[in-house]
């Protein structure tokens, strides 16, 4: 039984039509696309017996792994945030990060965020979006190179959509940030940790200066000093 439901997720086919009903609930629905793509990828899983290879995971030196990813993560917040959102947001407007309210100087609220945040961003959307995703679509294309990098562009759109309560300039920002997790997994084929860890340790600079209410103060700066 779970062989035949292994196989049928794993169907190009099927794969395709779980990206576009997940895609489909994102844009009406939000988190629902989240979810549903969620317990599908987490159903394959259990369906291949725990087969992490199939998601991009096997055996790392972890310690090597973290390091490269504190790394990523600081390169990502200099080039995206100070740089480029910026620019962004003079045509599109701020970014809407008014759902977080709730975690400014609110250390025990920022605390239990931050745990919430490797479970469902940091593991849970690297694990959906590249792991699941990202790979099979690259697999349903050819698994080229090509077929790699064009799945890469094509999920890191969806990643943006769902960051959509962001605001345009959130979903813009976010497709691009999605893009670099996906051009790191693209390169680490088999260590779909290393974008765990660069999306989780990225999101805690980000959410520190939410917690700090420091979060606006580069990019105003920034933005002021363009205009």
């Amino acid at each position: 039984m779970r062989t035949k439901i292994h196989d049928f997720l794993f169907n190009p086919l099927v794969i395709v039509l779980i990206i576009l009903i997940s895609s489909l609930l994102t844009y009406f629905t939000g988190g629902m696309g989240y979810i549903f793509g969620m317990l599908t990828a987490l159903t394959a899983l259990w369906a291949g017996k725990f087969k992490w290879s199939e998601f991009g995971i096997e055996k790392l030196n972890i310690v090597r792994t973290i390091i490269r990813a504190i790394f990523f993560a600081l390169a990502i917040f200099m080039v995206i945030d100070l740089l480029i959102q910026p620019v962004i947001e003079n045509f599109y407007g701020s970014i809407d990060l008014s759902a977080l309210d709730g975690i400014r100087g609110n250390l025990i609220n920022y605390i239990i965020f931050i745990l919430f945040m490797w479970v469902v961003a940091a593991f849970g959307e690297e694990f959906l979006y590249r792991g699941f995703f990202m790979k099979q679509l690259a697999a349903v294309m050819g698994d080229t190179d090509r077929a790699w990098l064009l799945s890469a562009v094509l999920i890191s759109a969806l990643f943006g959509l769902a960051h959509l309560y962001q605001g345009i300039s959130g979903v813009i920002t976010t497709g691009l940030i999605g893009l670099i997790f996906g051009l790191i997994f693209y390169r680490n084929r088999m260590n779909l940790v290393l974008a765990m860890f660069t999306h989780g340790f990225y999101n805690m600079i980000g959410i520190t200066l939410i917690f700090l209410e420091k979060d606006r103060y580069l990019v105003d700066l920034i933005r002021t000093a363009m205009s």
